[in-house]
């Protein structure tokens, strides 16, 4: 007579087989990417150099600078970099009251306030006319943050005013120099950060959105809708894009022109985000196309087609998130010749104009102040290695995270 085997003796036993296996933790390809990220040092520390400067940017505003846009053309020209102090609003020609930016702000904001309490009072339709032109003239033209800082948007304006309320009228010195017209360096490589990262950032978001859009749907639908395609591409690879730039800029810059883009609520500045973006979605486009075709036929679209997904569905929701390992590489790779575009562009005064300021500006005038007679080595060194660190960042980070997001690689030492 056979004995079976007790069944309490059963799990226990199976347990114990089971545990090893129970024990081991899968691994995501983001997870892992992000592990060996952080073992590739150059570029782990090259995201937080950029994470730092990128809130430093946000920051500007708050921050206890000197103003980036003051002149001063008697006392302040090519001074070489000091610790001199610097008191905010001391400047003679500001004629702020008691040459201090706290004392002219508290006058003007009870002009601002005395003002309209004379508005609820007034009595005549050219009273309060009168009145409103004087409030606005304060608010807009007489205001200390309208001498000292150009064209605040209302969270700049308003970090500008915790900015005086946390340091007064304190103010970094120059410690990185002055320039041709007295204006602190320090302070404008600052401010000009926060024009040249936006280009750069806006304007690979929108290569982004076109070069992925164009690049998933090309190779997608293949065939001779994917031919026709591509040979849009080529040729628009074969248009000298820099003659092109260089005349819309041209031609947006004429003064109708502007006036006519100001009317409708546009800048410049933002025509020239989205023609820089406009250019360089080519080369996106192509690489998703190329990451699309071999995803095409793998069985997880095959399914998305059995259950009656509509292509622009699986265009977008299906294939898209998965190339975005890649797109992510090569957004950190075309910031940086973005941001290198709108320098060049500026340093041949046709980018960003004054009083706005960025990197390349700032460049353009420390190669026109360099003289044989004699150096003024601070105006060329600190943007050019603002501008150098900054680039080098983004790609030592696109090379750290090619290597990272390669599926190749994944739970490799």
């Amino acid at each position: 007579m056979t004995q079976t085997p007790n069944s309490t003796t059963a799990p226990p036993k199976l347990e114990a087989l089971l545990d090893p296996s129970q024990q081991v933790q899968g691994v995501s390809l983001w997870q892992d990417a992000w592990r060996r990220l952080k073992r590739n040092r150059i570029a782990y520390r090259s995201l937080y150099l950029l994470i730092g400067l990128a809130i430093a940017t946000l920051l500007t505003p708050l921050l206890p600078l000197q103003s980036p846009i003051d002149k001063d053309l008697n006392n302040g020209q090519f001074l070489p970099p000091t610790l001199a102090s610097s008191v905010m609003g001391s400047r003679e020609g500001l004629k702020f009251e008691n040459n201090r930016l706290t004392s002219e702000l508290a006058q003007v904001e009870s002009e601002i306030k005395n003002l309209k309490q004379q508005l609820s009072q007034a009595q005549t339709e050219s009273e309060r006319t009168e009145l409103e032109q004087s409030i606005t003239q304060k608010q807009v033209v007489e205001h200390p943050f309208s001498q000292l800082w150009n064209n605040l948007g209302p969270l700049s304006w308003m970090m500008c005013r915790a900015r005086v309320a946390i340091f007064g009228d304190f103010a970094i010195p120059s410690i990185f120099g002055t320039d041709q017209l007295g204006r602190d360096v320090l302070s404008r490589i600052m401010w000009g950060a926060r024009i040249s990262l936006t280009v750069g950032i806006v304007a690979t978001l929108v290569s982004l959105v076109i070069g992925v859009s164009y690049g998933a749907i090309a190779g997608y639908f293949g065939g001779w809708i994917d031919a026709i395609m591509m040979r849009i591409v080529d040729t628009l690879y074969s248009v000298p894009f820099i003659f092109v730039v260089i005349f819309i800029m041209t031609f947006l810059g004429e003064d109708s022109v502007k006036k006519k883009l100001e009317s409708y609520g546009v800048s410049q500045l933002t025509v020239f985000y989205l023609i820089i973006g406009a250019i360089y979605w080519l080369t996106m486009s192509r690489v998703v196309r190329g990451q699309v075709l071999s995803l095409k036929h793998e069985q997880f679209v095959e399914a998305a087609r059995t259950i009656g997904a509509s292509p622009a569905r699986i265009v977008f929701r299906h294939l898209v998130p998965n190339v975005l390992g890649i797109v992510i590489v090569y957004l950190t790779l075309t910031i940086p010749a973005v941001m290198l575009f709108e320098a060049f562009l500026s340093f041949l005064g046709l980018g960003v104009s004054p009083p706005d300021v960025s990197w390349g500006l700032m460049l353009k005038d420390g190669v026109d102040a360099l003289s044989s007679v004699k150096l003024f080595w601070w105006m060329v060194v600190f943007p050019g290695a603002a501008l150098a660190l900054t680039l080098f960042a983004l790609n030592f980070l696109g090379d750290g995270l090619r290597d990272a997001l390669d599926p190749k690689m994944k739970n490799k030492d």
